[in-house]
Parts: C-alpha cells; sequence; structure tokens
C-alpha cells in the first residue's frame, strides 16, 4: 500500500527514473501524504500525517476515501524549538489501554531536533496530551548525553522486545545513523535517561554523505525486522540525483531486538548493509520510503506502506 507525495509531475530527464518491473506496482492508498504512519484499531484504519498539529485521518480500508478526524496536538507543541506548528514523522501505538504518538520538531538539514510524545485514552476522541520531548539533539535537555551528541533526533519508532516487555525507541537519521533506546514503562521518558543504554543500529562509516533515516521495527518470529529508508527522499526541485542515489526501502534483521541487525548477506547494518526489498520502478514510482508495516492479523498478512513521488499521472 503506497501514499503518493504532492510533488508530482516532475520533468523526465533521461537516465533518472528507472523503469525496472523487477518490483510490483503499488496498491493505491488515495492520500497524498509524506512519511505516513497507519494504525488499525477495531476494524478501522488511523492514518497519522506529519504537518501542522499532525493531522489524523480514518478510514474502513487501506484504499480510502480517508476522513480527517482531528489533530494530535491543538497548537504549537510545547517543545521550545524552531518549527512548533509543523512536526514531523509521526508514529503511534497502543500500549497498555492508551495511544501514543512519538513526532519529530526540526528542520531540513539540522541536527537541533527534538522527539516528542503525545499520548489520548481513545483514538477517535481528538483530546491529546502533549507531554513534550523525550529526546534532545544538539540543543536541549540532557542533549549533551551519548548518543544525543552524535546523532539527530528524528523519525521516531516503536518496538516491544518480545520476551522480556521492555519498549524501545528507534531514531535517527544521517549523521551517525539510527539508534535505539530504552524507554520508561510510561513511554513518557528514555530509561535512565541520564545514562541511556543505546545502540547505535545502522551505520553509513565508509562514506561521507550517510543517508539512512526513517526506521521502522517489526516482528515475525523468531526475526526482529529493522527497515529504513536510505538516499535523497525529496526537493529534487535543483535536479534529481543519479539513478539509485534516490530513496530505496532496505531491510535486516536480528533475533535479538538489540541486534546486531544483518542483511540478507550477512553484512551488519552498521557496516552499512541493508536489504533492499523496493525501489523505483516502471518509470512511474520514484524514491519510495518513509515507510512502516503493519502487522498481520485474522484478515490480512503482513502489510508494508510507504510513500513516493510519482513520475506521470
Amino acid at each position: 500500500m503506497a501514499a503518493p507525495s504532492d510533488n508530482s509531475n516532475p520533468d523526465h530527464p533521461p537516465g533518472k527514473f528507472s523503469e525496472t518491473e523487477k518490483y510490483p506496482l503499488p496498491n493505491q492508498g488515495h492520500l497524498n501524504v509524506h512519511d505516513p504512519n497507519i494504525v488499525q484499531y477495531d476494524s478501522s484504519f488511523y492514518l497519522f500525517q506529519g504537518g501542522i498539529q499532525v493531522l489524523i485521518f480514518k478510514s474502513s480500508s487501506l484504499s480510502g476515501p480517508w476522513t480527517k478526524i482531528g489533530t494530535v496536538l491543538d497548537g504549537p507543541t510545547v517543545i521550545e524549538k524552531q518549527n512548533q506548528t509543523r512536526p514531523w514523522a509521526p508514529t503511534t501505538v497502543e500500549w497498555n489501554g492508551q495511544f501514543y504518538c512519538f513526532y519529530t520538531v526540526s528542520e531540513e538539514g539540522i541536527r537541533n531536533s527534538a522527539i516528542g510524545v503525545a499520548s489520548t485514552d481513545s483514538i477517535d476522541s481528538g483530546s491529546w496530551t502533549d507531554h513534550g520531548g523525550l529526546v534532545y539533539t544538539e540543543k536541549g535537555h540532557l542533549s549533551h548525553v551519548w548518543p544525543y551528541t552524535v546523532s539527530n533526533a528524528i523519525d521516531a519508532s516503536f518496538i516491544k522486545d518480545q520476551q522480556t516487555g521492555q519498549p524501545y525507541l528507534q531514531y535517527g537519521s544521517y549523521w551517525h545513523g539510527i539508534f535505539q533506546v530504552p524507554l520508561a514503562e510510561d513511554l513518557l521518558s528514555v530509561k535512565d535517561p541520564e545514562h541511556p543504554d543505546a545502540k547505535n543500529l545502522v551505520f553509513l562509516p565508509e562514506e561521507k554523505s550517510k543517508p539512512d533515516e526513517g526506521s521502522f521495527m517489526s516482528y515475525q518470529e523468531p526475526y526482529y525486522y529493522l527497515w529504513f529508508s536510505h538516499g535523497k527522499c525529496c526537493h529534487f526541485g535543483n535536479g534529481f540525483p543519479a539513478m539509485g542515489k534516490e530513496y530505496s526501502i532496505r531491510v535486516g534483521r536480528s533475533k535479538d531486538v538489540r541486534g546486531p541487525f544483518v542483511d540478507h548477506q550477512g553484512k551488519q547494518l552498521t557496516e552499512g548493509g541493508g536489504t533492499i526489498v523496493y525501489d523505483s520502478n516502471h518509470g512511474v514510482v520514484y524514491a519510495p520510503g518513509g515507510l512502516g508495516v503493519l502487522p498481520a492479523n485474522s484478515t490480512h498478512p503482513e502489510i508494508l506502506y510507504y510513500h513516493y513521488r510519482m513520475t506521470a499521472t
């Protein structure tokens, strides 16, 4: 299931858009959104969209139609950083009878970022409480603590250790890649915040540019799967990168939630590994990424969803 981004109909420079048929064309979600996040609850699907106050849409089908039902925030986030009214990349989870939405406060190309969290008792109520920041990088509370000194606090995702029940937050983009930190039981802070038991999960040690971001973790016994976006995501107004340098969806797996994660060739993701699962294709789908995975249930198998840029309509 895929959602086209809202910057469609680019010119077609030769040799930039892959015509491969190796990957299937996506099933359309019929909603233009960057970094979609989808939760299934009580036979309905809820889609969370970054932007003004974090929009929430609801549908009975992944194909839509989607109805806007509210926003996560009532106004600017309480996190005192730039871009307070337009949080990015939300990830919402159900935990102990409540819903928690992790969101990013940042601007493109900087590391002065934060990941915040809001919660509600009812996903349909339209009433959320903004609890503020969990992780700050460059500036803010405990930003002097490693790994916040080398990472970028954007693109949060969530996973629970299947054996211990311990909740974890994944985050990160460029700089030193993707990290994982354990969360407190109430999900409102990092566990032992001054001494976080952090793990670096994805890194490109040999490359000057390190375009790994947008991680998501899923579980299918006996493996945890770490999905992420690699490459240039957007802002192609000044030209398109060489073919293959745009976003693609990659993955590694591990039997331990803490890693190390390896690709299908056994290369660790911290050494630049990552199996390409989905890439630009058919001359139509460009730069797929910003992904998530809906777990399997009685009505459908696991579903990979993502955004992409349409090269034709």
